[in-house]
C-alpha cells in the first residue's frame, strides 16, 4: 500500500505484515548469532574495523545489547534468550551496586530495556531491584553527568527525557509517586528551557547552580 503526503512530494510504502516479520525474524538470527560473543559480555560502544570488540558492563550502551536479547524472546520464547538475558541482568545489579560509571543520565538508557524488560517478561526480581537502584540513582541528580554541584557542568540534556521512563515504571512498580513526580518537573523544566524559538532545540541547557535560575542553552557534541 502506498501513501502520499499532502505536498505530493514524496510518497511511503507501508511494509505487509509478513513482510515487518520476516525482517523481525532476521533480527532474532542475528541476535542469536551474537549470542556466541555476547553473553558475559557486551558489544563495546564503538566499532573498530567494522566489529564491536567485548566490553564489560560500562559506558552507556550495553542496555541496547541487553533490550535486543528480551526481544528476541519476546518474539519467540526460546530458553537460550531467556538464560542471555537473565545473565545479563545479573551483570545490571552487580553495576548499580558497585557503581561502576553511574555517575550521569543514562540509567533508563542501560536499565529500562535490559531489567525492566527482564521484570515485566519473567517477573525477575534481581532485574527489578537493579532498575529500582538505577531509579534511585537518577532522581538524586538534576546534573546530565559530572560531580554534582559542579559550577562548570550544572546543566540538563535533552537526552535526559527518553530516561524519564524509567522513573515512571518505578512509579508504577512500587506505589511510590516519588520517581513520577520527579519525572513530571524534570520534563517541564526541560520543555520551558531547551526549545528554541525556530522549534529546534538545545542539547544541553546550563542553570545557576545557587539559584536554579536559567543560563543558556549549548551544544556540547559536534
Amino acid at each position: 500500500q502506498t501513501m502520499q503526503t499532502k505536498d505530493s512530494l514524496q510518497t511511503y510504502t507501508i511494509m505487509e505484515k509478513s513482510e515487518a516479520e520476516a525482517c523481525l525474524d532476521l533480527a532474532v538470527s542475528l541476535v542469536r548469532e551474537n549470542l556466541k560473543t555476547f553473553i558475559r559480555c557486551f558489544p563495546d560502544s564503538n566499532s573498530r574495523n567494522q566489529f564491536y570488540l567485548q566490553s564489560s558492563n560500562r559506558e552507556w550502551t550495553t542496555g541496547f545489547w541487553t533490550g535486543e536479547i528480551w526481544l528476541a524472546y519476546e518474539r519467540t520464547g526460546e530458553e537460550v534468550f531467556k538464560e542471555a538475558g537473565t545473565i545479563q541482568a545479573e551483570s545490571f545489579l552487580e553495576r548499580i551496586k558497585e557503581r561502576v560509571d553511574v555517575d550521569n543520565h543514562d540509567m533508563g538508557f542501560l536499565y529500562t530495556p535490559s531489567c525492566v524488560a527482564a521484570y515485566r517478561l519473567t517477573g525477575n526480581e534481581t532485574a527489578r531491584k537493579a532498575a529500582l537502584m538505577a531509579a534511585d540513582n537518577l532522581i538524586g541528580r538534576f546534573q546530565a553527568w559530572g560531580e554534582l554541584g559542579a559550577k562548570d557542568n550544572y546543566r540538563l540534556i535533552i537526552d535526559c527525557l527518553l530516561n524519564m521512563p524509567l522513573l515512571f515504571w518505578a512509579s508504577e512498580t512500587t506505589g511510590d509517586q516519588t520517581y513520577r513526580k520527579k519525572a513530571e518537573a524534570h520534563i517541564r523544566t526541560a520543555m520551558d528551557c531547551v526549545i528554541r524559538p525556530d522549534h529546534s532545540t538545545y542539547h544541553t541547557y546550563f542553570f545557576d547552580p545557587e539559584t536554579g535560575a536559567p543560563v543558556k542553552g549549548v551544544i556540547h557534541q559536534g
